[in-house]
């Protein structure tokens, strides 16, 4: 996993808001915080669960917490009904890209050919190798926006695997949003562009990416929508699933490769002894076996 990445997933300090009205804030030493329903202390970590479920949570080091206080802030409320710069409510034109007239903008939506899973995970993967990123990451970000539909198209006009607004892929070079590697690759140039933004804060580039560097730069931190708030989570919660199956089955071929070369030890050693020579026979007589 890039260095990066581990810092955003483990050392998370965005503010994602629970639901539910009992939820906490997690005072961190750097001023941010972190809205959490649950919490639970490991050794040196404390994991902050996100949602009711185990599965969305941000692991902090203990030792960056401050203290604890009880979130009063107000419920989560509906997005407005304005596009974001990538199809997900609430609307924002973001500092990075700036939204175009629509008039402006030369976009071709035609659709394109799908490429097979195959063809679509090698996309994935270049492109998280061209901008640094975990393909894991960009696999979590595509299930939640369009859930793979290479022809997807919101309500709101946003296109393709991870839902460019028409104005948004013109300005990252996304000639046709349909086209899947091109809007694969733009779409992870942004998200890479929000992550250097926010110091590699990966719960705030994905609030931005949501619902815009400006609802982000307005609230503080993750704007107060459910919608932007269960997004997160559920990005998260796919994450986490993906990293905890690979480190158990990284543990299990460990763990049987260390039972194989002890059985290799204890097995006996076969030293074979000098090979048996048969004698000449000599005339008139049979050869000794």
């Amino acid at each position: 996993m890039k260095s990066w990445l581990k810092l955003a997933v483990l050392l998370g300090l965005g503010a994602v808001t629970s639901a539910a009205a009992a939820a906490d804030l997690a005072m961190l030493s750097n001023g941010n915080s972190i809205r959490h329903e649950r919490r639970r202390t490991m050794g040196s970590v404390t994991r902050l669960y996100l949602g009711a479920d185990d599965e969305s949570f941000i692991d902090v080091p203990t030792k960056e917490i401050d203290h604890f206080e009880q979130d009063l802030s107000p419920a989560p409320v509906a997005a407005p009904a304005s596009a974001s710069p990538v199809g997900n409510p609430p609307a924002a034109s973001a500092p990075l890209l700036q939204p175009l007239p629509q008039a402006a903008v030369n976009i071709r939506t035609a659709p394109t050919q799908p490429l097979s899973m195959q063809q679509l995970s090698d996309v994935i993967h270049n492109s998280s190798d061209l901008h640094h990123l975990d393909p894991d990451l960009v696999n979590s970000v595509i299930h939640a926006e369009s859930g793979f539909n290479q022809h997807a198209r919101s309500p709101k006009g946003a296109q393709g695997l991870m839902q460019l607004m028409p104005g948004t892929a013109s300005q990252l070079g996304v000639s046709n949003a349909y086209d899947a590697q091109a809007n694969v690759e733009g779409g992870t140039k942004y998200l890479r562009e929000l992550l250097e933004l926010y110091n590699f804060d990966l719960v705030k580039a994905l609030a931005a990416y949501n619902a815009g560097p400006q609802r982000v730069a307005k609230y503080h931190g993750v704007p107060p929508y459910y919608e932007t708030q269960a997004y997160i989570a559920r990005i998260i919660k796919d994450f986490n699933r993906k990293k905890l199956a690979q480190q158990k089955a990284a543990a299990v071929a460990k763990k049987a490769a260390v039972t194989k070369k002890a059985a290799a030890a204890k097995a006996p050693a076969h030293r074979p002894g000098p090979p048996k020579q048969a004698s000449i026979a000599t005339p008139g007589q049979p050869a000794s076996p």
